[in-house]
């Protein structure tokens, strides 16, 4: 059976096909110029086709299709909810690739269950049971797996740790996002930068936060102390639930802040279970923006293993 895994991003898709073992074989890149609706699903459709041709694999050949999506795969209704992509509050993502591609099995998972699988699979926590993946990005999301099992909820909704309530008082603006996307994720730390020093146009995203933090600008040190102190309290509070072995810090805003993964472990040794924090450790994802694509690949690999074990 022929492996193939699908990262679909808010602009581009990146696809690869994959060995048995889960290493990639050949990848490709297309951007979505804009594509809405169906016209994703088809630009998705298309790209499997190119790679199984330049591979010559032929259209009889049993695929298996896992495919990292931006938002909700809800696998009671097999539907897709993803803010990024226009036209896609309630899409048939799985019936659309299984009619598009012969012989094919789609298993559609969010970015953050596939981030998870790719760690485990193949990077820093290969091998685990126990592991939280925490993607700090445009917004958070944790990956969560305990005893082997990756934890979806019953929308596929668990894991949405933006909306982590960590200090009062609430306002409006948390209704969008929680208070800890708020604060701590790429787009929230722009924001308060912005906030904080009335100048919108020197913080025009991120990084230049970062930036100025090294020039040990006010602000920046404001926003960026705020920012690890919250990343090391919600980090405790999923060691103390989730008991986990590893941390795994992914997404573009780790990155630059894979610096501060000292501070975030002592800042969370205040917070967590004591016991459960000493045998956990932090480290930053091993595959950085593949992990996405990788962890594709992974939910095809084991949908295939578990045929084989029926």
């Amino acid at each position: 059976m022929q492996v193939i895994g699908i990262d679909l991003g808010g602009t581009k898709i990146h696809a690869a096909l994959f060995s048995d073992s889960g290493e990639i074989i050949i990848d490709r890149t297309v951007l979505l110029e804009g594509r809405t609706g169906s016209r994703v699903a088809e630009l998705i459709a298309g790209l499997c086709v190119t790679l199984l041709e330049e591979n010559g694999i032929p259209d009889d050949r049993k695929k298996a299709i896992g495919i990292c999506v931006p938002g909700i795969a809800d696998n009671h209704t097999q539907k897709v909810w993803a803010p990024n992509i226009p036209g896609w509050n309630n899409f048939p993502l799985k019936q659309f690739i299984t009619d598009a591609i012969p012989e094919s099995e789609v298993i559609v998972a969010s970015d953050r269950t596939c981030y998870i699988l790719g760690e485990t699979g193949m990077g820093v926590a290969r091998g685990l049971l126990d592991v939280v993946f925490m993607s700090v990005g445009t917004g958070i999301g944790a990956g969560i797996m305990t005893e082997g099992r990756v934890l979806h909820g019953s929308a596929d909704i668990a894991g949405a740790v933006g909306w982590l309530a960590l200090e009062p008082p609430f306002t409006e603006e948390y209704g969008n996002s929680g208070y800890f996307e708020t604060h701590a994720s790429g787009t929230g730390i722009a924001a308060q930068a912005r906030k904080l020093s009335g100048q919108p146009a020197v913080y025009p995203d991120s990084r230049s936060v970062f930036e100025a933090y090294e020039r040990g600008n006010t602000v920046a040190l404001r926003v960026i102390d705020k920012a690890v102190e919250l990343w090391g309290m919600a980090a405790a509070n999923m060691v103390s639930i989730f008991n986990p072995q590893i941390i795994v810090w992914g997404g573009g805003v780790f990155g630059p802040a894979v610096r501060f993964l000292d501070r975030i472990y002592y800042e969370a040794c205040k917070w967590a279970q004591p016991i459960s924090i000493r045998q956990c450790r932090f480290e930053a994802s091993g595959l950085g923006q593949k992990a996405g694509l990788i962890g594709a690949g992974q939910l095809a690999l084991n949908a295939i293993k578990t045929h084989e074990k029926q």
